[in-house]
């Protein structure tokens, strides 16, 4: 039996090497090791399995991160997208030296918005496709100061005084002693309310007629039509119309009986078919905006005859250009025609007042046979920021979408005076949420409504 030194080496719990002596016995080698020696590192194992726990957290937490920037991806591209064919007609109306500040307002918030959403996202990816979406933001937000910024302030200001000296000058002109009318009414001041709708009642051509215009005749001295009730449906498109249905009196209107139908046009394409919802029977004569133009046409009911007038201004707007808006835009409701104490009366909006509401008073001259524009009004009112407008005594109000069942009167400008009120805050009830046509009535103090092809009638107050 040999006894033999052999070295094991075994890694200890201090790291050292441990040497044990070992016998030869029977072609084999015989030792004994403490095995109390070796300490399985368990602390340190732990240590390193909750380190792996983390760092796998981590990855599916990241790699869920990236998922949803993914999914986002195509959403913030649509956005950006919108966002660029929005500004594209900001960046029109800025050219044509128009724009509106509230808008432009509104849509740099939602850019600013846009440009946190992309600064996530390529902070959590950072490819190609975010680099190039941060980019088209970076250009977006550079159009939008430029147009918030280009415009020289003490140029408003010229813009601005020259505007309010022209008004002065239009109020100024040989103006009929009776312009601010023979009613005692118009001596009162503003409307102060409007009641409930006193009349509700569906068109005789049926709710599918959704734009159109209806009312009472509005001249106050014509006796030969003082009771008549009239209905103008646009039969084409829900923008152009040649049918106007005339009623005899109240009865018969509501009653839907005893009508006589009058076509001023051969063709809903015929230059002196209606374009818009917009029109007023004012005396023996239906006043309208005549097809594809910025022409207001007067038909004789009697003759049969159609005269027209160009509205003055620099690019007025008309073919949907400048149509009411505010929430939903009515297709081609560029120029309102309307009635009140002191005559005729066309609302619109041109390039040359930044497409702000423009007032124009409509002369009909019975000797010559010739319709007229004798003054003319600029507001500051951007036109599609109204859903609509009347005129009362003068004095023009505009109206604004609240929800389904109101809109609310919320300004006038007094072409007396020049003096506009942005403090109006009169209710307007309706049954439905689009609003075609809004007119004013002197002989009874009564404002109709063609609202989505329901005709509903108000009293005002003052």
């Amino acid at each position: 039996m040999v006894l033999l030194l052999l070295l094991l080496f075994t890694v200890t719990s201090d790291g050292q090497a441990q040497r044990v002596l070992g016998l030869k016995k029977n072609d084999s080698c015989l030792c004994e090791v403490n095995s109390t020696v070796w300490s399985f590192p368990v602390v340190k194992y732990e240590t390193v399995l909750q380190q792996v726990h983390t760092c796998e957290g981590s990855l599916n937490s990241l790699a869920e991160q990236l998922k949803i920037s993914s999914q986002r991806l195509p959403q913030i591209q649509a956005q950006v997208t919108s966002l660029t064919a929005r500004l594209g007609p900001y960046k029109y109306l800025h050219h044509q030296g128009l724009y509106s500040a509230l808008s432009l307002r509104l849509l740099g918030q939602q850019l600013s918005q846009l440009e946190t959403d992309v600064g996530v996202v390529h902070s959590q990816l950072n490819n190609a496709q975010t680099k190039k979406l941060s980019k088209e933001v970076v250009k977006l937000r550079t159009q939008v100061d430029r147009l918030e910024t280009a415009d020289v302030v003490n140029m408003k200001a010229v813009k601005e005084k020259l505007r309010y000296l022209k008004n002065n000058v239009e109020s100024c002109k040989s103006i009929p002693k009776d312009f601010r009318g023979q009613d005692r009414y118009c001596l009162k001041g503003l409307i102060t309310n409007i009641s409930d709708p006193v009349t509700t009642k569906l068109s005789p051509y049926g709710k599918s007629y959704i734009s159109g215009s209806w009312g009472k005749q509005a001249q106050m001295e014509n006796e030969d039509q003082k009771y008549s009730y009239w209905v103008l449906p646009l039969a084409n498109s829900h923008i152009w119309g040649n049918t106007l249905r005339v009623y005899q009196n109240y009865e018969d209107f509501m009653a839907s009986t005893n009508h006589k139908d009058f076509t001023f046009a051969s063709s809903y394409s015929h230059p002196n078919a209606i374009e818009g919802p917009s029109a007023v029977l004012y005396g023996k004569a239906l006043y309208y905006n005549c097809y594809r133009s910025a022409d207001v046409c007067r038909y004789d009911l009697e003759t049969n005859e159609v005269k027209r007038v160009t509205l003055p201004g620099t690019g007025v707007g008309f073919n949907n250009k400048f149509p009411y808006c505010y929430y939903d835009c009515r297709l081609n409701s560029d120029v309102d025609v309307e009635a009140d104490e002191t005559g005729l009366w066309a609302l619109y909006a041109t390039l040359g007042n930044h497409g702000n509401l423009v007032i124009s008073r409509l002369v009909w001259n019975g000797e010559t046979k010739t319709l007229n524009v004798t003054q003319t009004w600029e507001t500051r009112l951007f036109k599609k920021a109204v859903s609509n407008a009347f005129m009362v005594c003068g004095v023009m109000y505009a109206t604004r979408y609240v929800n389904e069942y109101r809109e609310e009167v919320f300004y006038a400008f007094d072409t007396a005076t020049g003096k506009e009120d942005n403090s109006l805050a009169i209710p307007l009830e309706k049954v439905a949420k689009g609003v075609a046509s809004l007119s004013y009535n002197p002989t009874n103090k009564q404002i109709y409504m063609y609202n989505d092809g329901y005709l509903l009638a108000y009293q005002a107050h003052f």
